[in-house]
């Protein structure tokens, strides 16, 4: 089962972690161009969810790992894929970019 963890709660899951972790946001470049997050405390590594499995080699299995997309849908897919190709710290950011708008950064447009 994916951790499910709100961006109000990102802070404390990533301080649970034994090694510093990876935002990775799976939502398009258009997406991105609208609404980005700051690397706060994280790595932020931006894959398009239809790029994940060619480019699987760019992630690291033995780092955790929070997904992130537009309302937490995609994430979780991307998520449970990871899951299944040996990743084991995983967690979805639920919610996604909206809710973390509205709950740990609203200078980051909703859209």
């Amino acid at each position: 089962m994916i951790v499910q963890v709100r961006p109000s709660e990102l802070a404390a899951w990533l301080q649970q972690q034994s090694q510093p972790a990876v935002v990775l946001d799976v939502r398009e470049p258009s997406e991105l161009r609208t609404a980005s997050v700051r690397a706060e405390g994280f790595e932020l590594v931006t894959i398009p969810m239809n790029e994940i499995p060619a480019r699987l080699g760019e992630l690291d299995a033995g780092r955790p790992i929070a997904c992130l997309c537009h309302h937490g849908a995609r994430s979780q897919r991307v998520a449970m894929f990871l899951a299944g190709n040996g990743f084991g710290e995983l967690a979805n950011i639920a919610g996604g970019i909206d809710a973390w708008s509205l709950e740990r950064d609203s200078a980051v447009p909703r859209y």
